[in-house]
Order: structure tokens, then C-alpha cells, then sequence
């Protein structure tokens, strides 16, 4: 057996060992998160201004597939992340994880803070763009690109939507301060998770969202939990499992729907 067929079978008894266990399990545990994550493959790509840009994709078992664009947290490309795109192919989906921070993860606030203020808007917008032609041509995906981020990745979820137009759009509590004109550039329907006691992403920018949403006359489905700024995330003080669930549950049906 050579050790590419050997990396192969690792990583399909990896897959095989945690594919039973519930998301938020293996969130909360670093040890199954890693090994999640594992189960990922590296891709890059030149974008369109020529940079080199990297991004960990996960292979639904069924292709052609509904593809899902993952944005991460302020952290950066972490295995949290790499888990979410993984599970995403558990779930039927062609996903693929991009970095805007040039593999850079922070582990300390103060860190994440640094490289999340130090990304390029123009670069970032070019990398996205970049990815999703990609997915788009990808054999494997059905021709269909979704987006969806979490907080720092929630703003640029709904950022890559409008730079470059895709299927659906889901925001995790993502900043959203974008006016009626830019949002009519929108192609797809939107998912919105946000959080009531959120004093970042705060109700009044949420109300302002929808209400600029209506005005572009964009289809959209906003839902606020009575939760704190990253509920979703199991690794964090504001984990909120009932609405994590919720959320989560509210995610797939709306990808699916929309992606199909």
C-alpha cells in the first residue's frame, strides 16, 4: 500500500470512528475537533489577481452535491471550522472552508482582533470570488453555491454574496450593516441567526437589516434567540445548545431547500 493509499484509509477510519457522534460533541471536545478536521483536504487556488488563496474541502459522499462556501470565525481557518465543513459533507453538501487570514489562527481575543482588523476588504472580496467560480465549476458540486459564516465570517458571508452573486446565504450573527442598493445586488435568499442580548451585533442593526432587506425587496427568514453573540459555538462561554440546535437545524433545511 502506498502512503497515499495509506492516508486514504486513515482518513476514512477517522470519518468512520466520529460519524455517529452529535455535532456539539465533537465541538467541545479538541481531541475529536482534530480529527474532524483531519478528514478535510487542503485545495488552493490562484485568484483572479493572482495570489495564492487555501481553503480545506470536504467531499460529500454523493456527487454531484448542493455546494456550501464556509467563512470563519475571527480566529481564522481553525479545526472548529475544518468540523463544520466535514459535517456539512456528513450532510450531503460539497463544502469548502476558505482562510482570509493566510493561515494565520489565533487561540487569544487580542490576536484574533489583530488579524481580523488586518484583513484586506479588496483582497478578501477578490479571494471569495475567487472560490466560488471555483466551486461553481467543480464536477462534484451541482452548480449551486451557498455561503455561510459565523460572526467576522457571518459579515463576510453576506459580503461575498453581494460582491458575487450565489444561491442562499446564511449569516451567523454577522455584521450587517450593508444599505438597501448594495443588498438588491443580492441573488439568493437569506438565513439570519442573530442574538437578542448581542451588544455587538445588536437588535437595532438586525431590525436595520431587515428593514433594508424589505426595501431591496430580498427574500429573507431572520430569526433572533434569546442567547448571547456566539451561541452557536460549543467552545465558548454564550454556547446556548437549545438554540444552537435550533439554528442548526434551520440552517440544512434552508441549504437544502435553496441549493438543491
Amino acid at each position: 500500500m502506498t502512503r497515499l493509499e495509506a492516508a486514504k484509509v486513515a482518513r476514512r477510519t477517522l470519518l468512520t470512528g466520529i460519524a455517529g457522534l452529535p455535532l456539539a460533541a465533537i465541538l467541545a471536545d479538541p481531541r475529536l475537533t482534530a480529527m474532524a478536521a483531519e478528514t478535510t483536504e487542503m485545495v488552493s487556488i490562484k485568484t483572479s489577481g493572482g495570489r495564492e488563496v487555501k481553503a480545506a474541502l470536504a467531499v460529500s459522499a454523493a456527487t454531484p452535491a448542493p455546494t456550501v462556501l464556509l467563512v470563519h470565525e475571527w480566529w481564522g481557518l481553525n479545526d472548529e471550522i475544518k468540523t463544520m465543513a466535514a459535517e456539512f459533507a456528513k450532510e450531503g453538501f460539497l463544502a469548502l472552508a476558505v482562510d482570509l487570514y493566510d493561515g494565520k489562527v489565533a487561540s487569544a481575543p487580542a490576536d484574533a482582533e489583530t488579524y481580523m482588523k488586518g484583513v484586506d476588504s479588496a483582497q478578501a472580496e477578490e479571494t471569495l470570488e475567487s472560490w466560488i467560480a471555483w466551486l461553481r465549476a467543480d464536477s462534484r458540486g451541482n452548480g449551486k453555491v451557498g455561503t455561510i459564516g459565523w460572526c467576522f465570517g457571518g459579515g463576510w458571508s453576506l459580503n461575498a454574496s453581494i460582491t458575487t452573486p450565489v444561491d442562499a446565504t446564511v449569516i451567523y450573527y454577522g455584521r450587517v450593516e450593508r444599505s438597501a442598493d448594495d443588498l438588491k445586488k443580492l441573488k439568493g435568499p437569506v438565513l439570519g441567526q442573530f442574538a437578542e442580548q448581542d451588544q455587538w451585533i445588536n437588535p437595532a442593526m438586525v431590525q436595520g437589516f431587515e428593514a433594508n432587506l424589505k426595501a431591496a425587496g430580498k427574500s429573507a427568514e431572520i430569526y433572533s434567540y434569546s442567547a448571547n453573540h456566539a451561541f452557536a459555538n460549543p467552545t465558548g462561554d454564550n454556547y446556548d445548545k437549545e438554540d444552537a440546535q435550533t439554528a442548526w437545524a434551520r440552517t440544512l433545511e434552508f441549504l437544502r431547500k435553496n441549493l438543491a
